[in-house]
């Protein structure tokens, strides 16, 4: 029997999931989120196996570096699992041969889910009433929560999670405006050039962009300020997109109505000025997982991968 090609996995697995990965590689688990991001522990089991790795699937967060790739010669391919790949080292990847790719579109119904309900959740003030309430209180003691319908959504970054979102926003009855790399003319939404004048068009703010150095605290006390005391931000990309310190005084200072936040800066520890905030609503980094979600990124990796063995076009290349 022929020896199955080593995949290394760097992120976060059910073992259903590793159960499938195993059915066609052999696959060395090792989620850096067990060693609190600690690299050394990646570093030592490419010592190890070196010879014989030569898939490795991680995610945008922990990446890949080129001195971690130095350490694989045989290394062919790398995946992230989800569409982001910040922290991959793409340019050491392209002057090594290494085909990188990711999950793009997978878990893009799951997002714009999600999404919806921190909106709704924001707007309607959630999770104040549902603990207020239980304490005794009565609708006549708070002031009426406004509602989404019929209201302006921007959205920043009009990808495959982008349009999701926009689709459910019209079932809203919503305007839709957006700012994308690229334009996208046969959607008909509304088209804005920058985020400057998107923020100051709408009612909320959606982020899908990528992070990178082009969106690095795009979101600031300026665009905040543009977005309105009635506005919401929901931010489902990546924590750096916005400056966390600049969102908590602009929610202080009633500059905006408040914020609805999956993903934030320090990931996993919360900055401790958002704890308190009742007029931000949090969740894990959580937007895109769902069984369905992960199941069909699986499948996209293993896809990807026998594509790339057979030697054919990838499904979603980066």
């Amino acid at each position: 029997m022929s020896q199955k090609s080593l995949l290394l996995v760097l992120v976060f697995l059910t073992e259903d999931h590793r159960s499938l990965l195993s059915e066609h590689f052999d696959v060395i688990y090792l989620p850096y989120e067990k060693y609190g991001g600690d690299r050394s522990f990646c570093i030592e089991t490419m010592r190890e196996h070196a010879s014989r790795i030569k898939f490795v699937l991680t995610n945008g967060a922990f990446g890949l570096k080129d001195a971690e790739m130095a350490r694989m010669p045989k290394l062919e391919f790398i995946s992230t699992l989800g569409v982001g790949h910040e922290s991959v080292d793409l340019e050491a990847a392209k002057k090594r041969g290494i085909v990188v790719c990711n999950t793009a579109g997978t878990n893009a119904e799951v997002v714009a889910d999600h999404t919806m309900m921190l909106l709704l959740a924001t707007i309607r003030r959630l999770p104040f009433l549902n603990r207020e309430v239980r304490k005794g209180l009565w609708r006549d003691d708070v002031p009426r929560p406004r509602h989404i319908s019929g209201r302006k959504i921007g959205i920043f970054g009009l990808g495959a999670v982008g349009q999701k979102i926009a689709t459910r926003a019209q079932a809203f009855e919503m305007q839709v405006g957006y700012h994308s790399r690229t334009r996208k003319d046969e959607t008909g939404y509304t088209y804005f050039s920058n985020i400057e004048e998107l923020a100051t068009w709408c009612d909320f703010l959606v982020l899908c962009a990528p992070a990178g150095p082009q969106t690095f605290h795009i979101v600031n006390r300026k665009i905040l300020d543009m977005l309105g005391p009635e506005g919401v931000l929901v931010n489902v990309a990546r924590g750096a997109l916005v400056n966390t310190e600049e969102l908590v005084e602009a929610i202080q200072a009633k500059a905006i109505a408040g914020a609805a936040l999956d993903v934030y800066e320090g990931e996993p520890n919360l900055p401790p000025a958002l704890i308190d905030l009742d007029d931000v609503v949090i969740t894990p980094h959580i937007a895109g997982v769902s069984p369905e979600a992960m199941r069909s990124a699986i499948d996209r990796v293993i896809e990807n991968l026998q594509r790339h063995i057979a030697g054919q076009a990838l499904i979603s290349p980066i």
